[in-house]
């Protein structure tokens, strides 16, 4: 580790909010960060909301006399609720603070765990909405800012906020150009609370029946934050989202070095059918590229007019290099967008043409996440669900 390199602590537990936990373990590790990722459970691998399985990099009973520059607490339930009965962070956060570090919490977390522990009296603090009556009787001062710095000590409000509160995580220990410089790569909203839009052209109704099934391949290095947006936020919706590993190992690790897992193995399914097709980013995408199956799959999904999607490098690595998207405008990340044919809508953030949908980084995941949900069951439910997750 260089000698400026700032070390952070996540702990994580059964019925973490996956979103949370992964969006600000991927954003501190860009923004240089070297991020711990423990479990406050007796096994390394816990089992997160919405059915998402995560794998720490040890066990916080392990590490409890190490020195961190932040503690971070990720929301969720149970998973704050376990944070807060976890003695040995709470004496780890406490010291943090005795010691003037920083600590922070967003969702249920700033209530559960920072405010019963005693470390909110009198200073401002934000919070997931259910929980700001409660935030308020630990003495803390419940502003309702999407993210709030009081002192040492930082907090923000759900999943839609996360990675806001990631940035200003990373600002807070290694300065605003560095947070700036990330914030540039993830392509961070520029209008956050706003009513959430995207560019639709050839408008085409996407049909299922009964449930829409969907299918999310990961592969090593696929961009998690993306990832996981889309199995949290249609899972949210009640879609039955697979989420399947390209390769041998259901375990895979992303392009941040988070250890995502599957729920199966992509030639598990290969001969299932899907209403959706949506891939995340990242270099995995070059390994969707190269997998027979995987491609196989689209070019079906293609010739049956059927949906397929993708986010970040996808578009360029899977789609453009493969004919999959002629004829269609589509969107990427700005790093690639040059080897789109058509540049037209390469600015907007999320853009859907009759039955494929694309979209640009991390910071638009949410965004393109909602837009397969209104695609899919209308823009009331989506707004609901965006409402619900503080986008």
């Amino acid at each position: 580790m260089a000698p400026s390199t700032k070390t952070v602590l996540i702990p994580i537990a059964h019925g973490t909010e996956p979103l949370e936990a992964v969006a600000m373990i991927t954003t501190l590790r860009r923004g240089g960060a070297h991020v711990t990722v423990a479990s406050v459970e007796t096994q390394v691998g816990v089992d997160a909301c919405h059915g998402i399985k995560m794998v720490a990099d040890t066990l916080l009973s392990d590490i409890t006399d190490s020195i961190f520059d932040l503690i971070v607490l990720p929301g969720g339930l149970p998973g704050g609720e376990t944070l807060k009965n976890c003695k040995p962070l709470e004496n780890m956060v406490k010291k943090q603070d005795a010691d003037g570090r920083l600590n922070a919490a967003i969702c249920c977390a700033p209530a559960l765990a920072l405010g019963t522990w005693g470390l909110l009296q009198g200073k401002k603090a934000t919070g997931y909405p259910v929980f700001m009556e409660k935030l308020a009787a630990t003495c803390a001062t419940a502003v309702e800012s999407r993210v709030q710095i009081d002192g040492r000590i930082v907090t923000s409000r759900g999943p839609g906020t996360t990675i806001e509160f990631s940035i200003t995580l990373v600002e807070q220990l290694y300065g605003k150009e560095k947070a700036d410089e990330v914030s540039s790569i993830l392509l961070v909203r520029p209008n956050p609370g706003e009513e959430y839009t995207f560019t639709e052209l050839n408008k085409t109704e996407w049909l299922f029946e009964d449930t829409p099934q969907i299918l999310v391949p990961i592969a090593e290095d696929s961009e998690e934050t993306e990832a996981i947006a889309l199995a949290d936020i249609l899972r949210r919706a009640k879609a039955n989202v697979v989420i399947a590993a390209i390769g041998n190992s259901l375990e895979v690790v992303g392009s941040c070095k988070v250890n995502l897992v599957a729920d199966v193995l992509l030639d598990e399914v290969s001969e299932k059918s899907f209403d959706l097709i949506v891939l995340p980013g990242g270099n995995g995408a070059q390994r969707f590229a190269s997998c027979e199956t995987l491609m196989n799959m689209l070019k079906k999904q293609a010739e049956a007019n059927k949906p397929y999607g993708g986010i970040c490098k996808a578009s360029v690595y899977v789609f453009e290099r493969n004919g999959l998207l002629k004829g269609k405008k589509a969107t990427t990340h700005p790093r690639v967008s040059n080897e789109l044919s058509d540049q037209s809508h390469i600015e907007d953030r999320v853009v859907v043409d009759g039955n494929v949908i694309t979209s640009r980084a991390p910071g638009t995941a949410m965004e393109f996440s909602l837009a397969i949900v209104e695609k899919f069951y209308g823009r009331e439910k989506a707004l609901q669900l965006a409402k619900a997750t503080l986008v």
